[in-house]
């Protein structure tokens, strides 16, 4: 059986409050891990309002404390708005407080309006030292060697997973050759995620972290009692911007001009919505065709209720969770 874990984006909805989306958070992350859910991870964004995750970390930190076995990471931490070593810190800290249960996923980060990266302290083309920063925050995590003068204490030697997630063929082919895992963001860059898959195992160098190529792919999956009531808890996707998350309305695709619902259609063309069989269906078929080793799912739901729900119907479906 794949296992399935969650990308949560800890949305704000309209008319609540980051207090609020974190707390659901956390709801959400129980309800996960009595479920059967493998990992479940945590995403960092800037001035983003919809968003209540900014401080990844310390999100993190929330989560594992009030759970006991899920594996808690971050998808991810965007690391051009980070010093290697101070990460190395956080995910050395992270692993000492919980052991075992933490995943370090990194990327290379979206792109931000001039005044966000003028507050992050980032320049506009800091993105190209990617690279050289995942090496020397791999280096911060070895055990460190006789005269070493920079240790990331904690951090050194500890035991935490380093993914590298990406939406292009660069990302696949850097952790091909760095022998990481690779999540990719199909959720959200669905074209290129053949070529990318090709590259990652087609690249693929074994390291000392990884033996063979690891694959995690997203996928947005909203479920619901029927098909009907699936599709109108997806509009709230369908209409979803860096504004606080709307309210679900019915017969929202059909409200929209035919190229606008062409390139939504597009966007989310790796989703499954709809009743437990349809999700059933949906999670298989994907798999089948592009033989993740892991799939972690995402849903923008309005009501954190039928947010919980949608999970729990996906976990009955697809991982033969109790009822």
């Amino acid at each position: 059986m794949t296992p399935i874990s969650i990308l949560d984006l800890t949305p704000i909805r309209q008319g609540g409050d980051a207090a609020t989306a974190l707390r659901e958070t956390v709801a959400l992350a129980q309800r996960a891990e009595a479920l059967g859910y493998h990992r479940y991870w945590l995403v960092e964004h800037h001035n983003t309002p919809s968003v209540a995750g900014a401080a990844t970390a310390v999100v993190m930190a929330h989560v594992a404390a009030n759970t006991k076995t899920i594996r808690v990471g971050a998808g991810g931490i965007m690391l051009p708005n980070h010093a290697p070593l101070m990460v190395a810190e956080q995910f050395g800290t992270l692993a000492a407080l919980h052991p075992g249960r933490i995943d370090l996923g990194l990327g290379r980060g979206i792109a931000n309006d001039p005044a966000t990266l003028q507050a992050l302290r980032r320049q506009p083309n800091d993105g190209a030292d990617f690279p050289r920063d995942v090496e020397e925050l791999l280096f911060f995590l070895q055990p460190a060697v006789p005269g070493q003068k920079v240790r990331a204490i904690p951090g050194e030697g500890a035991s935490v997973p380093v993914w590298l997630l990406g939406a292009s063929a660069g990302g696949a082919q850097l952790a091909a050759g760095l022998g990481l895992p690779f999540a990719f963001a199909s959720h959200f860059a669905p074209n290129p995620l053949e070529v990318a898959l090709a590259t990652y195992r087609g690249r693929f160098v074994p390291s000392a972290r990884l033996d063979k190529p690891q694959v995690m792919l997203s996928l947005t999956v909203v479920a619901a009692d029927t098909d009907e009531e699936a599709q109108l808890l997806f509009s709230t996707a369908l209409q979803a911007n860096d504004a606080p998350l709307a309210p679900p309305i019915a017969n929202y695709e059909q409200s929209l001009d035919p190229q606008r619902r062409t390139l939504i259609n597009n966007f989310f063309r790796h989703s499954v919505v709809g009743s437990a069989q349809t999700v059933k269906k949906g999670v298989a078929d994907f798999i089948t065709r592009y033989r993740p080793d892991e799939i972690i799912v995402t849903a923008q739901i309005f009501d954190p209720a039928a947010r919980l729900k949608s999970f729990e119907i996906l976990s009955r479906a697809c991982l033969n969770a109790p009822a």
